[in-house]
């Protein structure tokens, strides 16, 4: 592969409390998915955030989740697939008049958490967000897990398709992501890490927690931005990339 982007989650502090160091993130990476203020960020964060994506070339896409400030976005809701296309399409919104406020705009969307662990396999709220995003503008790609029905049903309804990776999580022999409850679900060394995306990219593969080699074709590569040492660990995939001779671009 000649080339992949990197994103991170960003965007997610919320009025006096802080999450992550966006400022340094967003130096590093190509493409910000950026909270939309159901699961974090209040609308000064987001106007900010997307002002420091801009100034830094960085793409700007919109993280949907659940309606859980509390739970950060990481608990399953069962909520109605109309309400779930209502939730989505509102927060996309949201975001977009911060984006143009800053100066830029949305150009994908991705769920976050729980959601997006959710539409790997739930074929009702999956086919919610598809709905959302063809509802607000049918030329936004869905950055979304290979093989999971939200890319699936994407794909059927003529939205653009965006296979993702994980950097910094653990995979599990079928080729989804270890859930975080588990050991050794979440990865923190960033030489580890930054090996590790190199071989995902170049290789097209990645090791699962039994040993076993996963085939991986991405397109774009997360690095979370709330994780312990993420400028680090993005520091250290984008060296090791531009090392390897892989073009560092955004997707969109």
């Amino acid at each position: 592969m000649s080339g992949i982007d990197l994103n991170s989650d960003v965007g997610e502090s919320f009025g006096r409390w802080r999450l992550g160091d966006d400022e340094a993130v967003l130096g590093l990476v190509t493409s910000a998915n950026v909270a939309c203020g159901f699961h974090a960020g209040d609308p000064r964060t987001l106007r900010r955030t997307c002002g420091t994506a801009g100034r830094n070339g960085v793409v700007v896409g919109a993280q949907v989740g659940y309606r859980d400030l509390a739970g950060f976005g990481r608990r399953f809701i069962d909520v109605d697939p109309a309400e779930l296309t209502d939730d989505v399409l509102y927060q996309v919104g949201g975001l977009e008049a911060m984006a143009r406020a800053a100066g830029t705009s949305v150009r994908y969307v991705k769920p976050h958490g729980a959601l997006y662990h959710a539409t790997v396999r739930h074929e009702r709220q999956a086919q919610a967000v598809v709905d959302a995003v063809l509802a607000y503008d049918a030329s936004l790609p869905v950055l979304g897990l290979p093989g999971s029905e939200l890319l699936a049903r994407a794909e059927r309804a003529g939205l653009r398709t965006v296979r993702e990776a994980f950097a910094d999580r653990a995979y599990t022999p079928e080729g989804t992501l270890v859930p975080r409850t588990e050991p050794g679900a979440v990865l923190d060394d960033p030489d580890e890490v930054g090996r590790r995306v190199v071989g995902m990219v170049t290789e097209g593969a990645v090791t699962a927690v039994d040993g076993s080699r996963v085939r991986l074709e991405a397109e774009s590569v997360c690095v979370h931005g709330d994780s312990a040492g993420a400028v680090a660990m993005a520091t250290a995939v984008r060296a090791g990339l531009e090392a390897a001779g892989v073009d560092v671009r955004p997707f969109a």
